[in-house]
């Protein structure tokens, strides 16, 4: 038995903060952000437009796709580091408001990965028995964004994608998954306030440190590393080489990064899906949008070789391959 993606779905705010807005607001440029990003504008959540409720239109737009009832799911999976709450989970709200009365809940913590390493649980759970899994990224970065921090608030949006994993049989599935982290580089991407270690305070809130924060130069060099070292042992474990790919979905996380991964493996850019010149940097709704986006447009087809490929806070980063 094999696990298998039925259905997708996404769903990003209607407010577009384009490049143009950022220079009104800090001291940035459209040609400096393009030229370092390749971002031109994101999506940014209204008020009062929490990370349940982007979370839920992916959800069904997910389950619409699948042509499955939500009743019918086994369990809800919510890939986030920007909840509605510390407590109760996102995914706990989310089964409420899909009426999914029959499915177990819970998030899953691991940034920009978080998609991909809740991929992973679902086809552990399916191929252990369970039928139907909804697994969704959903974020709202913009509630963490420094929007003083020109180095940082040019690269984040909000939005949110989802995919049914279901039981199935055959050669299609998803082939294998692949998780590492390294907390000795936990500093790289932060949100160093807010938690238990500083609970929010006059100083937590003075600092900004509720506010994600980055080291930029040492991240995208790890980045590089792990992302392609990790891309050649998913291929390896499945037997495969580059040239019989048919899709890379990487983390929509900076361009200098996803061409620099792209040169190193020696992929072609028609075989590489890219959408973060329209959204930005989402963390763990970037690979569900971007998965959502190819099979819509027909990028992705029965038989399609596709591989996922992520980076993100932890550190963490992950893959997985699936035949569609």
């Amino acid at each position: 038995m094999k696990s298998r993606i039925a259905g997708t779905g996404s769903y990003a705010p209607a407010k577009i903060l384009t490049n143009a807005d950022l220079e009104r607001m800090v001291a940035t440029s459209d040609e400096w952000i393009r030229e370092r990003t390749g971002i031109r504008e994101r999506r940014i959540a209204a008020a009062g437009e929490a990370c349940s409720d982007l979370a839920v239109q992916a959800g069904k737009r997910a389950l619409a796709a699948a042509g499955l009832p939500a009743a019918d799911l086994d369990l809800v999976l919510v890939a986030t580091c920007t909840g509605d709450y510390p407590l109760p989970s996102t995914a706990c709200l989310v089964q409420h408001q899909l009426g999914a009365t029959k499915a177990a809940a819970c998030d899953i913590s691991a940034a920009c990965c978080g998609f991909v390493y809740a991929l992973s649980v679902a086809d552990a759970y399916v191929k252990a028995g369970m039928r139907h899994v909804l697994v969704i990224g959903s974020e709202v970065m913009s509630a963490i964004t420094d929007w003083t921090d020109r180095n940082t608030c040019v690269l984040f949006g909000d939005g949110a994608g989802a995919a049914v994993v279901s039981a199935g049989d055959g050669e299609r599935g998803i082939l294998s998954t692949h998780l590492r982290s390294d907390g000795n580089l936990n500093d790289l991407i932060a949100v160093p306030g807010g938690g238990s270690r500083m609970p929010p305070s006059e100083k937590t809130i003075a600092e900004r440190m509720q506010c994600i924060k980055m080291k930029g130069h040492e991240t995208f060099k790890v980045a590089v590393r792990n992302l392609e070292e990790i891309a050649r042992e998913t291929l390896a474990a499945n037997h495969l080489h580059v040239k019989d790919l048919d899709l890379y979905i990487p983390h929509q996380a900076n361009l200098r990064i996803l061409t620099a991964v792209m040169e190193r493996l020696g992929l072609p850019a028609e075989k590489v899906m890219l959408n973060l010149d329209r959204y930005g940097n989402t963390s763990a709704a970037s690979i569900p949008i971007a998965l959502d986006e190819a099979v819509r447009a027909g990028r992705i087809k029965d038989g399609s070789l596709v591989m996922l490929g992520a980076f993100g806070a932890g550190l963490t980063w992950a893959s997985a391959m699936i035949r569609w």
